[in-house]
């Protein structure tokens, strides 16, 4: 069993409780780890308000029958490396009013000055604008929108937080599929902005664990419906091909990801850097649609 007690986790981009952050973090805490969040600042005060009103209790019972915690909540952008990046129209907005240090270099101080170091950093965040857009329909706007907050979002994280995280600490990112194989439908640029991420998961394996010691890995999760998922239009699809076509015919829970994440941002992982561990009923291994029509009448591909 899992032991990270007197560890603190700091997971970045939990909006609900139905997505792949919130069940990592619910990992973690089962696990004893103190638990940080970070969300986007827009959705600051509909978080806290279902969370004090009841509607995640049922997601937060663990298993030893206590109730998920968290020490505290950091509002956050991460298209915003510092305040002067953020655009005069955002700093007005009255989503951001009542906020002033959402930056990630700010919420990285702000972690700092509250408990000094954490052990463990998570990157649950994904946004395209142009998600249903074909690539060859993208804007050059709309790309480097999902290229920022995707990708560069992730090397802005650990560029931050990476010098107040303990030695032997460990970072964890989510991708999917789409960076290595066609995904037709997961577009805006979300495909290549989950390349450029596993890509920068190699470099900054190496790079943060040189410079602070720290592991850095990825999840490639399959499609799970999650509430950033029903954004791509077509997650039903995507989840019944995944279970006609893998190994293992079943639904994708997202504990399962959860699971594997605290594994990989625990001690047992400690010479674990520079992966990408596919968490996906074993889809990614498949090289044909065993449900195609040009299959249908041969029954080798039953599985039976």
């Amino acid at each position: 069993m899992l032991d990270l007690r007197g560890k603190k986790a700091f997971i970045a981009g939990i909006g609900d409780d139905n997505g792949f952050g919130w069940a990592i973090a619910k990992a973690l805490a089962e696990a004893g780890a103190e638990i940080l969040i970070g969300t986007w600042a827009p959705i600051v005060k509909i978080f806290k308000t279902s969370w004090a009103n009841g509607k995640f209790d049922e997601s937060r019972k663990m298993q030893n029958g206590q109730m998920m915690e968290f020490l505290k909540l950091y509002p956050m952008d991460a298209m915003y490396d510092k305040m002067q990046d953020v655009p005069e129209e955002v700093k007005t907005n009255k989503r951001y009013a009542e906020f002033s240090h959402y930056t990630l270099s700010e919420v990285a101080a702000q972690v700092e000055a509250d408990y000094g170091q954490i052990d463990i950093l998570v990157h649950s965040l994904a946004n395209a604008p142009e998600v249903t857009k074909s690539l060859l329909d993208t804007s050059r706007q709309g790309y480097l929108a999902a290229m920022s907050s995707s990708a560069y979002s992730f090397v802005s994280l650990i560029s931050n937080f990476g010098r107040i995280m303990k030695p032997h600490g460990s970072a964890l990112n989510l991708t999917y599929i789409a960076s290595e194989r066609v995904c037709p439908g997961y577009g805006g640029g979300m495909s290549s902005a989950k390349a450029a991420l596993e890509s920068d998961t190699r470099t900054l394996a190496w790079e943060a664990g040189r410079k602070w010691g720290i592991r850095v890995n990825a999840i490639s999760a399959g499609a799970h419906r999650s509430r950033a998922a029903k954004a791509i239009g077509m997650i039903d699809d995507m989840i019944a091909y995944a279970k006609a076509n893998a190994p293992l015919t079943k639904d994708l829970h997202a504990e399962e990801v959860g699971h594997a994440a605290a594994f990989l941002l625990s001690p047992l992982a400690s010479a674990i850097t520079g992966q990408i561990l596919f968490v996906d009923n074993g889809l990614h291994a498949m090289g044909l649609a065993v449900d195609s029509q040009a299959l249908q009448n041969n029954p080798i591909y039953s599985g039976s």
